[in-house]
């Protein structure tokens, strides 16, 4: 198993999308967030669970 020091499933982030737009997330293991490019949000896994709530995430810097 390959989940890295994360704790996040890896089979998880596979099917995990933007609650927005339905696009594919990035995974940013360093800042530990789940990015959607096309939304301009960043989603906060907090303690190994993606937190996919807009009102929840951070908007991108451009």
């Amino acid at each position: 198993m390959t989940g890295g020091k994360s704790g996040v499933d890896p089979k998880l982030l596979e099917i995990l999308v933007c609650p927005v737009t339905k696009a594919p997330l990035e995974y940013d293991a360093e800042a530990q967030e789940l990015i959607s490019r096309q939304a301009g949000l960043a989603y906060p896994i907090r303690d190994g669970i993606p937190i996919m709530l807009a009102d929840e995430a951070r908007p991108l810097e451009d």
